[in-house]
């Protein structure tokens, strides 16, 4: 996804996420890929999965794999 590939895509916040400044992650998707990126930055990085490297990820995630302690 080029930067310039962004530009068309909706992003999505969970429904659970809150009006109250809850730190929130939003997710969009084009192309076949799909862009992570946080809400409170838009401007900021965005993170780009492939294929189902996103599934794999969030999957890691929920196991704990990425935890620091």
């Amino acid at each position: 996804m080029r930067v310039n590939d962004l530009s068309n895509v909706i992003w999505r916040k969970s429904s659970r996420s809150n009006t109250q400044g809850a730190e929130c992650v939003e997710l969009g998707s084009g192309g076949g890929l799909v862009g992570v990126r946080d809400s409170k930055n838009r401007g900021g990085g965005v993170l780009v999965f492939g294929g189902d490297a996103l599934t794999r990820f969030l999957v890691a995630a929920k196991q704990g794999d990425f935890d620091l302690c």
